[in-house]
């Protein structure tokens, strides 16, 4: 169980640990004498595990499932792009979960591994998807552009790779996109 715990900023599901041989019962008796600490429904800790900032990543991705993956705004503010400051982690997941709450705002579909970056116990979107997501959210158009501007002065993407990635999405996303690269490639030179 430590194993798991360990990559997973200490914390782990009660799915794993009866994977690994703790019956119910057994997760009850480690939580009631404290050698684990119970973080939420079906979520415990190993007690004295240190904080860390991306612990509440880790807790939505453990609640939601292994293909849950931080993005749109929150995976903005993850790559450090824009000033934004998201109420909500935003977590996209394949379809069938409708879970909302205070905490969480759920996104349907499937990310896949290209477009995913794995982090200690969470994953992330990467640069490219986290753009295409916010220019299909209703995120404002100078929020989209401010981050675009961001990610190509600090070069973790180019002008054509996001232009291409316009091209799969809606043509409202599309649009978007293209005018905040527009925008920003004139302002960087």
């Amino acid at each position: 169980m430590e194993g798991t715990a360990f990559r997973q900023h200490g914390f782990f599901t009660a799915a794993q640990a009866l994977d690994v041989g703790y019956s119910y019962q057994a997760q009850k008796y480690h939580a009631d004498r404290g050698n684990w600490v119970r973080v939420d429904r079906g979520l415990f800790r190993l007690p004295n595990w240190p904080t860390s900032a991306d612990d509440e990543y880790v807790r939505a991705c453990l609640r939601l499932g292994r293909d849950a993956v931080i993005s749109h705004e929150t995976a903005l503010a993850v790559h450090d792009l824009s000033d934004t400051n998201p109420a909500r982690i935003n977590v996209t997941v394949p379809g069938g979960r409708r879970e909302q709450n205070g905490i969480l705002s759920i996104h349907e579909g499937a990310v896949p591994p290209g477009d995913r970056e794995d982090r200690d116990g969470w994953r992330v979107t990467t640069v490219e998807r986290t753009l295409a997501d916010v220019a299909s959210s209703t995120s404002s158009q100078e929020h989209l552009t401010q981050a675009v501007r961001e990610a190509l002065a600090n070069e973790v993407i180019t002008p054509r790779r996001l232009r291409n990635r316009a091209s799969g999405l809606s043509d409202r996303a599309a649009l978007r996109l293209e005018r905040a690269v527009s925008t920003a490639v004139e302002e960087i030179q």
